[in-house]
């Protein structure tokens, strides 16, 4: 198991140095002004090329950063007990990652060429799946997770409420996933942010209410 772990991570360092290695590559042949966002109905802003590399920074930065805070969380012990489900999430966010640094720098030579909204929706609703996959094997921590007052003073509220939460952020995948590819922009935005925002209210609300129960069930 440790000799998977550590292949994994290894796996999410050679990822994370991917965006940063592609902007390296084309940098000089960018334009000097790049697309950086893009609104409802194909708004786009431009801005300075110098920019793609906040993009391709956060790769590396989270590399560090999620390999770094469970060595400094008071509770690091228990992410031996969800060590795998926490890399294949890096991996996901990595890929999200190499994703939008590829769309920026495709925009950037042959605007037009990506149907930009519906691809980044289906790319959030991939990862809200995955994170919904995910959040029933996080074990209590300071970093990763449905962080509320309750949640981390009680392990049966944290249960509860990742149980309840990877259940609603699947779901909620799901219906932002369907909705990336309806016609009208608004109504893609509407399928992916008003079930992301369900389903990470309820779970929080639901923590303070099973703490204040009491609750010593799983």
């Amino acid at each position: 198991m440790r000799d998977n772990v550590s292949r994994l991570q290894i796996v999410v360092w050679v990822l994370a140095a991917l965006p940063v290695l592609i902007v390296l590559a084309v940098y000089g042949r960018l334009p000097e002004m790049i697309p950086t966002s893009w609104g409802l109905h194909n708004q786009v802003e431009y801005g300075n090329k110098s920019t793609i590399w906040m993009i391709a920074g956060m790769a590396p930065l989270f590399g560090i950063m999620f390999y770094v805070l469970p060595k400094i969380d008071p509770k690091k012990r228990n992410y031996e007990k969800f060590q795998a489900p926490y890399l294949l999430f890096q991996m996901v966010m990595q890929l999200f990652l190499i994703v939008m640094t590829g769309i920026i720098v495709t925009e950037s030579f042959r605007p037009g060429t990506v149907d930009v909204t519906t691809v980044v929706s289906a790319l959030c609703a991939i990862l809200f799946i995955v994170m919904g996959n995910m959040m029933p094997k996080f074990r209590q921590n300071f970093y990763c997770g449905i962080k509320t007052p309750w949640t981390l003073s009680n392990e049966v509220v944290w249960t509860k409420t990742h149980r309840l939460g990877g259940r609603m952020m699947f779901g909620a995948g799901i219906i932002a996933l369907a909705g990336a590819f309806l016609p009208n922009d608004t109504w893609k935005m509407m399928a992916l942010f008003i079930p992301i925002m369900a389903a990470a209210t309820v779970p929080a609300i639901m923590s303070y209410i099973w703490f204040q129960k009491g609750s010593g069930e799983k």
